[in-house]
Parts: C-alpha cells; structure tokens; sequence
C-alpha cells in the first residue's frame, strides 16, 4: 500500500506524484494543508520531523525528502524506468536533482513565499501568523528557514538580501536552455528524474503567471515546458491537486507582484 501525505501547492510534493502517475501507481492521499498549519500537527512531526512535505509510506516503511522518495519509487518499482541506462547521463540527471536539494528549492520557497505565500498567511490574522511563523522547526526547508520565512512573511519584498533567490533562479532557467541546445531531455535523449526534478519549479512560475516573462528569451526551455505539459500524467499531478481558490491565489498575487520580481532580477 502506498500512502502520500501531501498539499496542492508543494512543489516536492507534485515530484512525487508525477513519479507515482508516470508508474501508473494507484495510492491514497492524504491532504496536508501547509498553509493553515497541518504539517505542525503532532501526529504528522511523528512522520516527519521538518514539519515538511512530502511523506511517503509504503507498506508501513515511511520515506521522506521528495528527491530520495523519487528514487525510491524508481527502485522498487522499476517500470517503466526513469534514470536513463547510460552513466554519464545518470550522473547529469543527479547533477539536476542535487541543485535542486541544495539551491533552487530554497530559492522556490522564498520566491513563492514573497510573491504569493505571505498574502494568504495574513489570513490567518495576527496570533494566527505568529503561531503559523513560530511553529516552524529549526531544521526545515533549510537550517535558516525558521527567522527566513519570519522575514519573508512580515516584509515581503523589504526583506534582506530578496533578490538573490530571483537571481539564482534565472541562473537555472539559463543552465536549462543551455543544457537542452543538444538534447531533448535534461539528461539526454530520455525523459528522466531529472525532467521530473525540475519541472515543479517551472510550474510554480506558470501559476504564479510569471513564466512567459522567465522564457521569452529562452525558446529551447519553452519547448521543453510545452513537450512536459503535453504529457498524460502531467494535469493529475501538477494542476488537479492545487485548490481552485490556491489556483487563483497564486495567479493574482504572482501577477501583482511580477513589478517586485522585475526590480529583484535588475538588482546588480
């Protein structure tokens, strides 16, 4: 039995089910609202401790951080496969998948935060964002990301240091146009973990209704968008998921904020 505890929005957590829907695996759900407070339940920290998701149990056996459940499912499920056959472009494909557990996730989190993120946690009303804002583990997205998110949701675009996610995540969207100038794929000529890796950060700009801008000048890297979202598994693992309402949220406040973002990515 698989189980996947999960929310709309998380870009780690639709790596995940993208993975699950390429393997055609069936699996049940269950809905963590990160944006209320649910990944800080007791009961989920028991699973896991970042207060993060998503969590993977299979057959009892709970697996965390979305990059190892990815290979996890590749493993033990190994049809049809996902890491291409060839070494040097399995190491490629881990060259991918480490940037984004090392860079650009932290850097998705703050852009996402500063664009969209802050405008719905203010919902929650004074006590509600300090209680949302202190709940949040030491370790977590990253060892800072506990005063980090604090300075992201109470200053927006004010917030120290705001450009530098916006520019590191530019620098990616480059290395991906350059990457595909002689391959269809990221890690070659077969669709891999790596496409799987770095396609929620792609779609994060989409919803935000910033990509178009992010690839204008980037046509290799807009085909690619294009080929992913053609795919059958796409739609059931990136878009079904996201609330109706989280949907426009993430548009309206992406759109508003696009000035921000601009100003961000100018900044020498």
């Amino acid at each position: 039995m698989i189980e996947l505890y999960h929310h709309g929005s998380s870009v780690c957590a639709a790596k995940v089910r993208f993975v699950l829907a390429e393997k055609g695996l069936q699996w049940t759900g269950h809905y963590i609202d990160i944006l209320t407070g649910d990944q800080f339940s007791p009961e989920y920290m028991k699973l896991n401790p970042k207060a993060v998701v998503p969590t993977l149990v299979h057959d009892g056996e709970v697996i965390v951080e979305s990059t190892v459940i990815c290979e996890y499912l590749d493993e033990v499920f190994s049809e049809p496969p996902l890491k291409p056959t060839d070494a040097v472009e399995r190491a490629k494909m881990r060259l991918w998948t480490k940037s984004v557990d090392e860079e650009l996730h932290p850097a998705c989190a703050e852009i996402t935060f500063a664009s969209c993120h802050r405008h719905i946690v203010e919902r929650l009303g004074s006590d509600g964002v300090n209680k949302f804002l202190e709940s949040t583990p030491p370790q977590s997205v990253t060892s800072k990301w506990h005063n980090r998110k604090k300075e992201i949701v109470l200053q927006g675009f004010d917030a120290p240091d705001i450009a530098r996610p916006f520019r590191l995540y530019d620098r990616y969207l480059q290395q991906m146009e350059d990457a595909l100038e002689t391959t269809q794929w990221l890690a070659g000529d077969t669709f891999s973990l790596a496409d799987v890796g770095m396609t929620p950060y792609l779609n994060r700009l989409d919803m935000l209704g910033m990509l178009s801008e992010w690839t204008r000048r980037r046509p290799r890297l807009s085909d690619w968008f294009e080929r992913v979202k053609a795919r059958p598994t796409f739609k059931s693992s990136f878009l079904t998921w996201c609330p109706d309402d989280l949907t426009q949220d993430l548009k309206t406040f992406g759109t508003r904020n696009w000035p921000n973002v601009q100003r961000a990515l100018e900044t020498a």
